[in-house]
């Protein structure tokens, strides 16, 4: 098979014995410095992603990726449930927007005969939360025991351990921030409810969330009818909350405006305004945004540490092709006489010391996608748990995309390196390293 000389000589050199044991020994550990920290930044960016997946699935599988409020006016005389599903229809046809659900909600207080503690109490309907985190991660009843249990309740696992209480039991839901007058005075509004339902997603939430029907959390809350005024908005990507929140709004703006110029009669206006009076749009970032900031942080610092290591394991080929430059002085002179071009020195150097990266960079990255394949199993055979008892597994996810960029950004420090030695190498004068020859 045909190959340029430079190429050719190049990876003779790099396969050659006869380097001295210094040179051998540098080279070597090079190539192993490389191979490490590729396969370690491959493991530990994988396990990054997994975090990310699993706060992602965990956290903003509960949270609403977009809220919509305040799209009630008032002064429009249609009934409230027939606003909130104008509204939710005309959401769905968004191409980013996968489910609209009605919910309400209100800080509270849930109280059982072994403790108190703050929570945040969301009334929904269960027909539109079938496809809902909460229902997949039931530990006992299901969400629909809200709508058939009267004054029916569904909290986390983390909440009930805490308050002592299991399916059956009853608590009782007190609302600071409301009052009613009584004999006794005022006093604040509250409600026993009977636990149909504990959930157990593994997230902050499972501590700090309560769900019943919101019909009743439309009486706790002394409103009519369903008591909806929120609608919550579940994307394809969570990520995409900001683009689809400037979509919605511009969209609004542009129905009011044509509105108030071509509405002539009340009763248009009144129509018009149904589905799209004043309706104000929340993320989830507002409330979640610095959790997933500080991971993402987290994330990049860990990809520049492991990368330094790349590069300094791959700035020691500098190293070792400066000292093959020097022991080959001869030889490259003897190239030159014989009429080889500087370019072509400079291109046996940069082979001699790719090959040598190559090596590193493709053991590595194997090395670092069947580690991060296995690497549950791994720490399971040499017994290390990071869980505990081992009952959880370590997160991990592996993107195709991650490891192509490592593999070429580690290729690159790679080229990069030899870039200096074989300059050198171009630079020899044949007179001066022949004259004693």
């Amino acid at each position: 098979m045909f190959q340029p000389i430079s190429i050719f000589i190049g990876l003779r050199y790099s396969r050659s014995k006869s380097h001295s044991g210094f040179i051998s020994f540098i080279t070597f550990f090079s190539t192993v410095g490389i191979l490490l920290g590729v396969a370690s930044l491959i493991t530990v960016v994988s396990v990054m992603n997994g975090f990310e997946g699993e706060l992602k699935k965990r956290i903003l599988g509960i949270v609403p990726h977009v809220i919509v409020s305040d799209f009630i006016d008032k002064d429009v005389t249609t009934l409230p449930s027939q606003r909130w599903l104008a509204l939710r229809d005309e959401l769905l046809n968004h191409p980013h927007v996968q489910q609209v659900t009605p919910f309400l909600e209100s800080e509270a207080l849930i109280q059982s005969t072994s403790g108190l503690q703050g929570v945040l109490v969301q009334g929904i309907m269960p027909k539109y939360e079938q496809s809902n985190i909460i229902n997949t991660h039931m530990v006992s009843g299901n969400i629909d025991m809200l709508s058939t249990q009267r004054y029916g309740i569904i909290l986390g696992q983390s909440l009930a351990n805490s308050l002592q209480v299991i399916q059956g039991d009853e608590v009782r839901l007190v609302l600071p921030n409301k009052s009613v007058f009584t004999p006794m005075g005022r006093i604040p509004v509250q409600r026993v409810f009977t636990i149909v339902g504990i959930f157990n997603i593994g997230s902050q939430v499972d501590d700090a969330m309560v769900y019943v029907d919101s019909h009743y959390g439309a009486k706790l809350l002394r409103r009519t009818g369903d008591g909806i005024d929120k609608l919550r908005l579940y994307l394809d990507d969570a990520f995409n909350a900001k683009y689809v929140v400037q979509a919605l709004e511009q969209r609004q703006q542009e129905r009011l405006q044509n509105t108030s110029v071509s509405s002539t009669t009340q009763s248009d206006i009144a129509t018009s305004n149904t589905a799209t009076h004043s309706a104000q749009f929340s993320t989830w970032d507002q409330s979640q945004g610095a959790l997933f900031s500080a991971v993402k942080m987290e994330k990049n610092m860990m990809w520049l540490m492991l990368s330094l290591i790349v590069a300094v394991a791959a700035f020691n080929i500098v190293s070792a092709l400066v000292m093959v430059v020097v022991e080959k002085q001869a030889e490259i002179g003897i190239l030159q006489t014989l009429g080889l071009a500087r370019t072509e020195v400079i291109k046996i150097f940069i082979t001699q010391g790719m090959v040598n990266g190559l090596w590193g960079v493709s053991l590595g990255g194997l090395i670092g996608v069947v580690l991060a394949l296995n690497l549950n199993d791994i720490m399971s055979v040499i017994g290390v748990h990071l869980f505990g008892f081992g009952m959880q597994k370590l997160p991990v996810k592996l993107e195709l995309l991650d490891v192509f960029t490592i593999i070429c950004s580690a290729l690159v420090m790679c080229f990069l390196a030899t870039l200096y030695p074989a300059y050198q190498a171009s630079t020899t004068q044949p007179a001066q390293v022949l004259r004693n020859e």
